[in-house]
């Protein structure tokens, strides 16, 4: 299970507070609800590219003694299963879907066509929930359609905000999940069908 490092400032100054693990250590399990710290567990690496950073950063893990699972404090600049940061992807979707730039005015420089395309294939499937959701942080923009409010919303409240409370609070993508990821963000599992007797 993620959950968002409560942390603002540079990747640079994020890796440095990595080095204490006891400075953000969760007091509970937000899996099993245990009441008791959890256990330093290393670390996993992911890729991030932003407007001051391309490369790679580490995630401090955590492990339930209770549960056995783990936890992964996830830097709140970082989206779940995307490479690119909030604020890129944030700046070329009002780029692109509010200001009507052409898909290649919009990208970021090392982004590919395709993956402009499936930012807004997301974010246009995911607006009318955004609209709903947000509403708790602001009032809804007066807009032609969801795509445009989701936008003038989230420009409102502050990208690194409403990620913030979408995904602390209501386990919420600001692209909406993929498809093979639960809401929680854990993979989703069908149990097989049962063989008849």
């Amino acid at each position: 299970m993620q959950i968002l490092h409560p942390f603002a400032g540079s990747v640079q100054q994020y890796h440095q507070q990595l080095d204490d693990p006891e400075r953000h250590r969760p007091d509970h399990c937000p899996q099993c609800q245990a009441q008791q710290p959890l256990m330093a567990h290393g670390f996993y690496r992911r890729t991030l590219t932003g407007a001051a950073f391309d490369g790679t950063i580490r995630v401090r893990r955590y492990l339930c003694r209770l549960c056995r699972r783990t936890v992964s404090l996830l830097p709140e600049f970082a989206l779940p299963y995307l490479r690119f940061s909030v604020l890129t992807i944030g700046l070329f979707l009002v780029a692109r879907l509010l200001r009507g730039q052409t898909l290649a005015a919009a990208l970021p420089p090392s982004a590919p066509y395709q993956r402009g395309q499936f930012w807004v294939r997301r974010f246009g499937a995911q607006a009318a929930a955004l609209c709903a959701a947000l509403t708790a942080l602001l009032q809804p923009a007066a807009a032609p359609n969801f795509v445009h409010r989701a936008l003038t919303m989230l420009e409102t409240a502050g990208w690194i905000r409403a990620h913030r409370f979408l995904f602390g609070h209501l386990r919420g993508h600001l692209l909406g999940w993929p498809p093979g990821l639960a809401p929680d963000g854990r993979r989703a599992a069908l149990s097989p069908a049962a063989a008849p007797a």
